[in-house]
């Protein structure tokens, strides 16, 4: 049994050794000298070459997309962080566009008013169940501030000063039950007293004793008379949004709201009034909204 073992492994290893060279032989030779053998050998051959050079085109084509994508994806990743830092970029520079716009607006309303003036920037939003206030931190000291100070900002009328206490100022809105202003219709002249309903659910305002026969229509802005020199004439108080007319009584129901969107309100003004003169510098009765 041993030797036939060792006569089968002989035999084995010769033909692993003789049946390459058979191939190299008849693959080297040209096709006008192969023998029988050497054609035989190479029907054999020509399958197995080609089931060998097939396999290795797969691979290799596995190999090369797996490389490619591992390039792209790479290449991806990187244009996608850059995509993002840029994004990123943009946003700020929006950002700060839209600050400098508003700055620049503020400046402007600075500038057109008579009163001195204190700049100061809201910090904190506080709702109760009898007056709605906004907090704010000075820009600058302000020695002569005190409460009912008219309050102010690009977009019109915020309220006025509640409380002061070191540089932080709580503003009563004018949506506040207790807040009021006379008020005319920009577009007619007519006049009435708006007053904040104290809703906590929205920001609206009724106006009070406008009569039945004065004109005014929805999308109507009020702005302020400056009876009573407590607000600088023209300033925008709200806009109205709905009209009740009753078949009796002297005067119509109005309902507005603030042309300051509170929700979004950043800077306002604070008018330190000592002056009788109510109007704006060089305006005839109204700033710009």
């Amino acid at each position: 049994m041993g030797r036939f073992q060792r006569i089968r492994d002989t035999i084995l290893v010769v033909l692993l050794i003789a049946v390459p060279f058979f191939f190299l032989r008849a693959g080297i030779r040209r096709p006008d000298e192969l023998g029988a053998v050497d054609r035989a050998i190479m029907r054999v051959a020509d399958p197995i070459v080609y089931a060998c050079a097939a396999a290795a085109r797969f691979v290799s084509s596995i190999v090369g997309d797996y490389v490619y994508l591992v390039d792209v994806k790479s290449d991806n990743n990187k244009l996608a962080y850059e995509n993002a830092r840029l994004r990123g970029e943009i946003r700020q520079l929006r950002g700060a566009q839209a600050e400098s716009r508003r700055l620049r607006r503020l400046l402007s309303l600075r500038e057109e008013m008579v009163d001195e003036t204190v700049s100061a920037m809201v910090i904190a939003k506080d709702t109760t169940d009898y007056f709605r206030v906004t907090r704010v931190v000075l820009d600058s000291a302000a020695p002569g501030l005190k409460s009912h100070m008219p309050v102010v900002s690009v977009d019109g009328v915020v309220g006025t000063v509640e409380k002061t206490y070191a540089d932080k100022v709580d503003v009563r809105l004018t949506v506040d039950a207790s807040f009021g202003v006379d008020v005319v219709v920009e577009r007619t002249g007519a006049r009435g007293f708006i007053r904040g309903t104290g809703d906590l659910s929205r920001y609206v305002a009724h106006v009070e004793m406008m009569k039945r026969s004065d004109e005014v229509d929805v999308g109507d802005v009020l702005l302020t008379s400056g009876l009573g020199c407590r607000f600088p004439k023209g300033l925008p108080v709200a806009r109205v949004t709905k009209i009740s007319k009753r078949d009796f009584g002297t005067f119509q129901s109005l309902e507005a709201e603030p042309t300051v969107d509170f929700s979004r309100l950043q800077d306002v003004l604070i008018v330190l009034r000592e002056t009788k003169d109510c109007s704006p510098r060089g305006r005839s009765g109204s700033v710009k909204r």
